[in-house]
């Protein structure tokens, strides 16, 4: 039997510990990740509906809708409204992002009759300026690297907003930025809502109201 020095048998109790640790670690994590995906975004997703508060009879976008997650809730809240989903289907944003996969989604849902999908960029919105009453977006608007392009892209939301009208849109990245965005482009009673940690990264919503005109 070899003797081994206590300063090496303290160094191999010590090496386990933080395998230990960082395994177990490493296993909360994902079963975090795992509980965020299947439960944490449903309940964001309500969370951030509640906060522009859907009657039914609203027009609503949702910029860059990508599979349907939002789009299809929000149409579940109307009734003579609609819910209109645009988005460019960036392969690298989110896998298996299709309008295909949005209506698939819809049909599911049983809202394809209160849903439309188009091609567009939320960078230049192919739609009228007021023609919605709320505007919302999820996990969209950080895939625009550019800071001045993000911020073409909050002002093209405005722009389509009609005056009187509740924006929400929620991301991990930015939510300072756009915040300033929307105040700069005439918005009011602009919050931060979050951070929400039942999703993975936490996220934070900013929401507010164009003004009605004459304000």
């Amino acid at each position: 039997m070899y003797w081994i020095p206590d300063s090496l048998r303290w160094l191999a109790v010590g090496i386990g510990a933080v395998c230990l640790i960082t395994a177990l670690v490493s296993i909360v994590e994902a079963l975090y990740m795992v509980w965020s995906s299947k439960v944490g975004k449903l309940r964001v997703r309500e969370r951030l509906l509640d906060l522009v508060g859907l009657r039914g009879n609203e027009r609503v976008l949702d910029v860059g809708c990508g599979r349907g997650l939002l789009l299809v809730a929000a149409a579940r809240r109307l009734t003579t409204g609609k819910a209109v989903g645009v988005d460019i289907w960036n392969l690298e944003d989110q896998s298996g992002n299709g309008a295909e996969a949005a209506w698939r989604n819809a049909r599911r849902e049983g809202t394809e009759d209160r849903v439309d999908i188009k091609d567009g960029d939320a960078r230049d919105l192919p739609f009228a300026d007021g023609t919605f009453d709320v505007v919302i977006s999820s996990l969209a608007v950080h895939n625009i690297s550019d800071p001045g392009e993000r911020t073409t892209a909050i002002r093209e939301m405005m722009r389509v907003l009609k005056p009187g009208g509740r924006f929400a849109v929620l991301d991990f990245r930015h939510a300072r930025e756009y915040a300033g965005t929307f105040e700069r482009h005439g918005a009011a009673d602009v919050r931060i809502d979050g951070p929400h940690w039942r999703m993975f990264p936490p996220v934070r919503i900013v929401n507010g109201i164009k003004p009605p005109a004459g304000a």
